[in-house]
């Protein structure tokens, strides 16, 4: 299967600022279309809410009808890409300000991530926990070098999408990747 994949103007990245929009769009990607009832019973939120967000959601092109289902009740929704990508960061202080919104969203989910698989960690069976890591490697490179290195990782990513669609042995696996310099080894100056 292709991977589609979405490139929000600013206004779509503000709408992806707020973090329960994009744990929605997430939970749509990843568990398949829902109703608004059905997200707002997972995500512990009033139906107006979720139905607000939604209707952001669809609004910027993230999420389209699943006209299959539904019986004019019930309205169900499902992710119209299956990945998010963002333009290099746009050099207008108001649209930076909303390109990092959506940033600081995409890492509070990220962590969220990671507290939920901790948590879980204990109860999963011996063979998924030892499959399972919480690393990091600190090494010294040069800009260039290291997105020379997460070019070739999303790549690698890519090709393992389709590797197991088909295995009953095969389960949703995260890989979460995220690069960046130390935090305070750069003193944070404009490039």
């Amino acid at each position: 299967m292709e991977l589609t994949s979405i490139t929000p103007d600013v206004a779509g990245l503000r709408a992806l600022g707020h973090p329960t929009r994009l744990k929605m769009l997430g939970m749509l990607r990843s568990e398949g279309p829902a109703t608004a009832t059905t997200l707002a019973t997972r995500l512990g939120i009033n139906t107006g809410q979720t139905s607000y967000h939604l209707r952001q959601l669809a609004q910027h092109g993230f999420i389209v009808d699943e006209r299959e289902r539904g019986d004019g009740r019930d309205r169900w929704w499902k992710a119209a890409h299956q990945s998010t990508r963002t333009a290099p960061e746009p050099a207008d202080p108001a649209d930076r300000e909303a390109f990092d919104a959506y940033i600081r969203a995409v890492a509070m989910i990220y962590a969220q991530n990671i507290q939920d698989a901790v948590r879980e960690g204990p109860l999963l069976p011996k063979a998924w926990r030892e499959a399972s890591t919480f690393s990091d490697y600190h090494v010294r490179v040069t800009a260039k070098h290291a997105e020379a290195l997460t070019t070739r990782m999303h790549e690698l990513f890519m090709e393992l999408r389709e590797d197991a669609d088909d295995d009953p042995d095969a389960a949703d696996f995260v890989f979460q990747f995220q690069a960046f310099p130390r935090p305070g080894h750069l003193g944070g100056e404009e490039a």
